[in-house]
């Protein structure tokens, strides 16, 4: 909770005129707890995770041109079978995700996320989530790798696996442990390098954005995140789904630097060097249609 109640009261304090944004945040925070303003991370999670995937199946329905940049177009799941995986997803949401947000507020109180003025500027915010999915993407790599091996797979991580085709509303569907896990790479660099409660929920609401379009089954060429140096997108993702249990290729949440450096992208860079030269050599038929794996045979499954 703010130590200052009135505008008047928080510029004493701050020595300035307070900004637009920081006068909009004291009047809603200020008689709020800090709990209270932690919790609207549920908020936001069931929002983007009952929202966000709608995006791409309206885009189905009235934009029939999509389909072209569907990965795996010989796929295609009925919409009572995204209902299905929503279900599932929700249940989860509120038996495991939602419980462990209430309990961690503790922990997130340790590190130093604080809710008070001077509100961070742009560039703090973007040079603290530019840390955040660094720290994230390179421990979430290592835990993913790991959940690969026999017993972490059989155990736990093909629940994550059952879509061999992702979806937008698959991105948080994942056997229980595995939510528990994943939470230790998106608060390791909060913990590194603490912020503003606003810098927190935009964290915590970008990744799992970001994992929806990484799921989504669509490598659309339009979207912001081509720009982005080093990022892995929906196609780089999808060919570790469609490789499953047996892949050891693509294990990184975000960026690819990592699969690089590690070596783990070569059979990933295989499959798309032998599709380059069935295109170049116009060997590409019916199968191949929009790029998708449908026409790997089993060497471009392995790594």
């Amino acid at each position: 909770m703010l130590p200052y109640k009135t505008i008047e009261e928080a510029e004493a304090a701050l020595g300035r005129a307070l900004t637009t944004a920081e006068t909009v945040w004291l009047n809603y925070s200020a008689s709020k707890s800090d709990y209270f303003l932690y919790c609207h991370n549920i908020l936001f999670l069931f929002l983007i995770f009952s929202v966000f995937p709608l995006f791409y199946i309206l885009l189905e329905l009235i934009y029939s041109k999509v389909h072209d940049h569907k990965i795996q177009p010989k796929v295609k799941l009925t919409y009572s079978q995204s209902f299905r995986c929503y279900r599932d997803v929700m249940r989860m949401f509120f038996l495991v995700v939602g419980p462990l947000q209430l309990l961690s507020y503790p922990s997130v109180k340790m590190i130093g996320i604080r809710t008070g003025l001077p509100l961070p500027s742009i560039g703090e915010i973007v040079a603290q989530l530019l840390v955040y999915f660094v720290v994230e993407d390179y421990t979430n790599y290592w835990i993913h790798r790991i959940l690969h091996c026999k017993w972490g797979y059989e155990k736990i991580h093909k629940v994550h696996h059952e879509y061999t085709a992702p979806i937008a509303f698959a991105a948080p569907y994942a056997h229980w442990a595995e939510v528990l896990i994943l939470g230790i790479p998106s608060f390791l660099g909060p913990a590194m390098v603490p912020g503003h409660m606003i810098t927190f929920w935009l964290w915590i609401a970008l990744r799992q954005m970001e994992a929806i379009e990484t799921h989504s089954g669509y490598d659309l060429p339009w979207l912001p995140t081509k720009y982005i140096p080093f990022y892995g997108g929906a196609e780089y993702h999808d060919y570790h789904h469609y490789v499953g249990g047996q892949s050891q290729s693509n294990f990184a949440s975000v960026f690819t630097y990592c699969d690089y450096i590690y070596g783990t992208d070569k059979g990933y860079r295989y499959q798309k060097r032998i599709l380059k030269q069935l295109k170049e050599g116009g060997k590409s038929n019916g199968q191949q249609n929009g790029g998708s794996y449908n026409t790997s045979t089993v060497d471009l499954k392995a790594d």
